[in-house]
């Protein structure tokens, strides 16, 4: 789906990552996780096309983002930025906006898109909220509608910037919920994710950044079982009897090194 080889991204011709090569599959949540600071929202902007690179490529479907022009890849992925304004629109409005890239010269949709704006409303339950302000909601309740807006866009690729920040506890589950059965049904799901152990227990790869590169590309239970992730972020990373992962506190030993050599998996 989204492969990156050997890419670098900055401000300015500063690079802020370096050599960071990766491939995030169809059908699979790929989490992007590190120290504030480290590069993680630059790099899933230059993944979204909002930021070039300065060196290295990113394709989808095989196809170089360059190749791509403006409708194009907006009918292959959509992206969810962290910061938004909430405008004075209702629910369906808003979701309805996710049908622009195949609206032609008259900008009026067509019976299509508008089963196709009330299916995505029904798949992630704001269907109920139609006619609502979008300012009305709650936080959680209103990033449904803007992943609702996403899924509109009929893609398979869903890029998120920290979705669940400013969610309390029950509405983050529920979205993380939600992002694992859209990458069931196929999406490739990339998203920078704060909370590590949410990471670990929600994503099917995890991308560690670190030191301005890739520390690691790999499963959830193979960074566990390495440890790598206790010495990069200074925590001692633990998995309870049922498979949930939490952290616990503990002081920082060594350095972390971006020296990753692994197959790109």
């Amino acid at each position: 789906m989204f492969e990156l080889r050997g890419v670098a991204v900055g401000y300015g011709g500063v690079p802020v990552l370096q050599n960071v090569s990766f491939t995030a599959r169809a059908g699979q949540i790929t989490a992007l996780v590190g120290a504030n600071g480290c590069g993680k929202t630059t790099l899933l902007k230059a993944v979204a096309r909002q930021l070039p690179t300065l060196r290295g490529t990113i394709c989808l479907h095989g196809r170089d983002l360059a190749a791509y022009n403006r409708k194009e890849f907006a009918r292959a992925a959509a992206f969810m930025p962290q910061v938004r304004n909430i405008p004075e629109i209702t629910v369906q409005g808003l979701v309805s906006h996710g049908r622009f890239p195949y609206l032609g010269l008259s900008r009026q949709m067509t019976a299509r898109d508008r089963a196709a704006v009330q299916q995505v409303m029904d798949q992630t339950g704001v269907a109920c909220w139609a006619g609502r302000d979008l300012r009305e909601l709650s936080g959680g309740e209103r990033q449904r509608v803007y992943l609702a807006m996403a899924l509109a866009q009929g893609g398979d690729a869903i890029l998120l910037d920290e979705p669940t920040t400013y969610l309390d506890a029950a509405a983050q589950f529920e979205l993380l919920e939600l992002l694992r059965r859209l990458a069931g049904q196929g999406k490739a799901v990339v998203l920078v994710l704060h909370d590590l152990a949410q990471a670990l227990q929600y994503s099917d790869r995890v991308a560690v950044l670190a030191g301005g590169g890739l520390a690691a590309f790999d499963t959830p239970e193979r960074l566990f079982a390495q440890k790598l992730l206790d010495d990069i972020f200074g925590v001692t990373l633990c998995r309870a009897a049922e498979g949930t992962y939490y952290l616990r506190k503990q002081e920082p030993t060594k350095t972390a090194s971006c020296n990753y050599s692994g197959d790109i998996v």
